[in-house]
């Protein structure tokens, strides 16, 4: 499953990169975020390639719930699909935007694949093991490496969204005597996390399901893990939910190893 999970994520952000170099159309959503036709274009392939693979697995992806297309995963097993996480890195020219596609289980993301186009980089996630990859000019893997978590020293490195950030998130790395982080896009901060290279990511901004779900997965798999303000683990699938709109996350902590 996770080679094909792979191809597809390059496949999209091949597309990706040939309209972020042409220069993409922007419209935008009821909420006022924007979309691309980089957005449409990467998750037709997404899909495309997923219903031909995996035809009885349903997928749920942001542009087309957006369009009011959402399948029956009753079953607990399905598709998260962001094409283009951090459309607004895309649309800034920053390099950290993101193809995301994760497989969940009874709520628990337990394979995933990020692929970052434009640096060139691939982390993908299964059976418990997190790799990164370099995907070179042909778009194919040129190496490959395992990668994990790190064990928290007495300087905690911190992680927050660029183009979300938020005075919560500020306080609670105050609060934690965070004064080392960076902001960065898109779900390579979870990415980060699972590859040592920082240790927490506090979230105290909306977030959607397909947003976190990949990324969410390398990190469990590198070691680390993904709390809601109530110590749970963050779960997938949330629909019908009193408060918030189907597959919305409540604020949550992702760290690397405890």
């Amino acid at each position: 499953m996770l080679e094909v999970l792979q191809q597809s994520a390059i496949s999209a952000g091949r597309a990706i990169l040939d309209i972020y170099h042409a220069g993409p159309e922007v419209t935008y959503k009821p909420d006022c975020s924007p979309v691309t036709d980089a957005d449409a274009c990467a998750e037709r392939i997404i899909l495309a390639d997923l219903a031909r693979a995996f035809p009885d697995i349903p997928v749920v992806a942001e542009e087309s719930v957006a369009a009011g297309s959402v399948p029956d995963i009753s079953g607990n097993t399905f598709f998260l699909v962001d094409p283009l996480d951090g459309t607004k890195e895309f649309i800034g020219r920053h390099d950290d935007f993101t193809v995301n596609i994760a497989l969940i289980e009874n709520g628990t993301p337990v394979a995933g694949v990020v692929y970052a186009p434009a640096l060139g980089i691939l982390y993908a996630a299964n059976h418990g093991k997190a790799v990164k990859a370099v995907i070179d000019a042909t778009f194919r893997v040129d190496h490959e490496a395992i990668i994990g978590c790190r064990s928290c020293g007495d300087r905690m490195v911190g992680l927050a969204s660029r183009s979300h950030n938020s005075a919560e998130t500020l306080a609670y790395l105050s609060e934690h005597g965070i004064s080392d982080y960076t902001a960065v896009g898109s779900s390579l901060k979870f990415c980060l996390l699972a590859e040592g290279l920082a240790d927490v990511y506090p979230r105290f901004s909306r977030t959607m399901e397909w947003d976190t779900a990949a990324g969410d997965a390398v990190l469990r798999a590198a070691g680390g893990e993904t709390l809601t303000m109530e110590g749970t683990p963050l779960t997938y699938g949330k629909r019908n939910q009193k408060d918030d709109s189907d597959f919305a996350n409540p604020w949550f902590v992702s760290r690397g190893k405890p």
